[in-house]
């Protein structure tokens, strides 16, 4: 198989498109300069849009993260699903390889950081989809099947599948620039998407990334903290967070510069066996029999309550709660798509259609289901058996307590609590270097962009978490809840691909001969 590259994919000189960096950068100056000057009224104005946009588009999220999963897995059942994403026979890497990048990936930027919280905090507050009574056992599967959901097929839908098929199908047969402006190619076409409106479109997904990046990289930074003096007795003082982001930054940017099949598939490797390891060790030494009742029970309450919990809305729920965590997680998933679309569609190379959708929107939520429960579950026992009490501090938002009192209760302690943390911070550096190859791929418009490039980025992030933590811990928040904002154009972005997704599975099928021309789908631009 060979594909058709005539059209140059390559745009901008060493650090990519000057409207992409002029923009992005001007973004994270402003922000910066406006934070150290008047924080207060930025976080006043971020709450503001952030509330409306909640408002105001979070049906829209919610409506287009579940016809993303419904059609994609549509696509993946239907003959279109044999293509493969870069016309190449063969597979980059070995699925295991494959599947380690895609879990640390896109599970890294929260997912681990709320594991042990989010189950706990439904538990002592019961999310609006249910009726139980907080802190029951009855409350266990409801709590358990909302963080299901939060983290679920839709969430991780959104991140790959119909994305992917068309920048697979655009970049690699047609040659047009790996970035987000590309998705938009079949609706404006090629000459549109290749000027400055490409470039405005591409910035704001670079900067939802930014603001969705710099938050974890900014709470590892805390939480570490927090575990080190917990643990350990170290101070808790800002000069300790900067070093650990400092350790973090050089850890991620080294992974980055070195590339996906060195530095970036070695550490999602040394993660997915860290986390197995943990894991197996919870399971085998902890309560058992609960986690894996539990599993069941949650599993099979978020299959069963999941139309309900996808078409409740700020309207016919508790507005506060729904804007807090499921409007929230969902603009969040949103306003990464397109950079993780386009990190996805650079490591499947080879893979089909077929095994991207699965793995992505089936086989990885179901791991993370599993994770959720070891240590979320853990934490929901000990509660029930009164060992922990972490009531109080998740009602505060206080995720980094959380996260290190489960742990202390685990089986081996502060041995166990100390695991937990390198594999939370190797966790994120996963999503350091990943975000920084994608960012740099949006900039250089090629899925090989300079080391350079994603040095700088990796800096950049590494750079803008420490001065929001010198300004306080807050502003860290200010920029996380931001990104709520624009994910709303991203959002109008996505959605003709609930259309050009399946068309551009198929031109692939049929110009690498899966399908003959009686195919009723006609074939993109």
């Amino acid at each position: 198989m060979t594909s058709d590259t005539n059209v140059p994919s390559t745009q901008g000189g060493r650090f990519g498109d000057p409207v992409v960096l002029v923009l992005t950068i001007g973004f994270i100056l402003i922000f910066l300069a406006a934070s150290a000057m008047a924080p207060d009224t930025v976080a006043q104005v971020i709450d503001v849009g952030f509330t409306w946009s909640a408002k105001t588009f979070g049906s829209l999220f919610q409506l287009l993260m579940l016809l993303t999963f419904f059609i994609a897995i549509g696509v993946a059942v239907s003959p279109a699903g044999r293509a493969r994403i870069g016309s190449q026979d063969r597979p980059d890497m070995s699925t295991f390889r494959w599947v380690s990048i895609i879990l640390c990936t896109l599970l890294a930027g929260g997912g681990v950081f709320f594991a042990a919280g989010e189950p706990i905090y439904h538990f002592v507050v019961t999310p609006p989809a249910f009726d139980s009574q907080p802190g029951s056992a009855e409350a266990v599967p409801n709590a358990l099947a909302q963080a299901f959901f939060h983290w679920g097929f839709t969430g991780w839908a959104i991140l790959g599948t119909l994305p992917v098929a068309i920048l697979s199908h655009q970049h690699y047969q047609r040659g047009m620039p790996l970035q987000p402006r590309t998705l938009l190619a079949p609706v404006l076409g090629d000459r549109l998407v290749r000027g400055f409106l490409g470039g405005v479109v591409d910035a704001i997904c670079a900067i939802a990334v930014t603001a969705g990046t710099v938050g974890p990289l900014g709470f590892l930074a805390t939480q570490v903290s927090f575990g080190l003096h917990d643990l350990f007795g170290f101070p808790r003082g800002y000069e300790v967070q900067l070093g650990i982001l400092a350790a973090l930054g050089a850890i991620y940017v080294t992974s980055a510069v070195t590339g996906i099949d060195r530095g970036i598939q070695v550490l999602s490797r040394l993660n997915v066996i860290l986390a197995m390891i943990i894991g197996g060790i919870i399971l085998l030494f902890g309560p058992t029999q609960f986690l894996v009742d539990s599993w069941f029970q949650g599993f099979g309450t978020y299959l069963g309550n999941f139309f309900e919990m996808s078409t409740m809305t700020t309207v016919t729920a508790a507005p506060s709660w729904m804007k807090w965590w499921t409007v929230f997680f969902f603009a969040w998933f949103v306003g990464f798509a397109p950079p993780m679309a386009i990190f996805v569609t650079r490591i499947s190379r080879g893979r089909t259609v077929r095994e991207m959708i699965i793995a992505t929107a089936v086989l990885a939520p179901i791991v993370t289901t599993v994770w959720f429960t070891l240590l979320g579950g853990s934490g929901i026992f000990y509660e029930l058996q009164g060992v922990i009490d972490l009531s109080q501090p998740l009602q505060n938002f206080q995720f980094d307590v959380a996260t290190l009192t489960v742990a202390q209760a685990l089986p081996g302690g502060v041995w166990m609590a100390l695991a937990v943390l390198v594999l939370t911070t190797v966790f994120v550096a996963t999503t350091g270097d990943s975000m920084s190859y994608a960012v740099a791929v949006v900039c250089a418009g090629n899925d090989n962009p300079g080391s350079a490039l994603r040095a700088f980025w990796g800096v950049i992030f590494a750079l803008m978490a420490a001065i929001l933590l010198g300004m306080g811990e807050g502003q860290v928040s200010v920029l996380q809840q931001f990104l709520v904002i624009p994910a709303v154009p991203v959002a109008l972005v996505l959605i003709p691909t609930l259309w050009h997704g399946p068309r551009a599975a198929y031109a692939m099928a049929r110009a690498q001969g899966v399908l003959d021309d009686s195919s009723t789908v006609q074939t993109p631009r």
